[in-house]
């Protein structure tokens, strides 16, 4: 019963989660590129990203406890096997989404994108556009592989 609390609670975590960062890549970004002064746009962005931050914090959580749970439960061997790539995958992506919303935007990134923004506004916000279409690229290729390896296709 357990086990499938925390599937659900995953899935819940990754669509609000990854949801967010495809919405903020697609919709966000592309309607604050046509913002008039670029200056306003980093600034604008940061802002609103600031409120989005809480949620991806506590769904990035939500996610990592409820998949490791599962590993546990489902046997740590699986990391061994090449037909579960997609479990690296995700510990790949959910590790890099936690180490920059916990560690790397609190202790110096937040502050050096807000440097860089007054020094050179427009090469910020294209560099946070790339980083945010990376992001969500890596994402959408993991949960491909997720939901198709998990359901018994494999790829390799």
């Amino acid at each position: 019963m357990e086990y499938y609390l925390a599937r659900v609670v995953h899935v819940l975590a990754i669509v609000l989660w990854i949801g967010g960062v495809a919405m903020v890549t697609t919709v966000l970004l592309p309607a604050v590129k046509r913002f008039k002064h670029e200056e306003e746009r980093v600034e604008f962005f940061e802002r609103v990203e600031a409120r989005f931050a809480w949620q991806s914090r506590i769904t990035t959580l939500l996610a990592g406890l409820s998949g490791f749970y599962m590993l546990h439960v489902l046997g740590w061997q699986r990391l061994a096997v090449a037909e579960f790539w997609w479990i690296h995958a995700m510990i790949a992506v959910w590790l890099i989404f936690t180490l920059m919303l916990f560690v790397f935007e609190p202790l110096f990134l937040h502050r050096w994108f807000k440097e860089r923004a007054k020094r050179a506004p427009a090469s910020t916000f294209r560099l946070i556009q790339g980083l945010h279409w990376f992001l969500l690229a890596i994402s959408l290729v993991t949960i491909a592989g997720a939901v198709a390896g998990s359901h018994g296709w494999f790829w390799i």
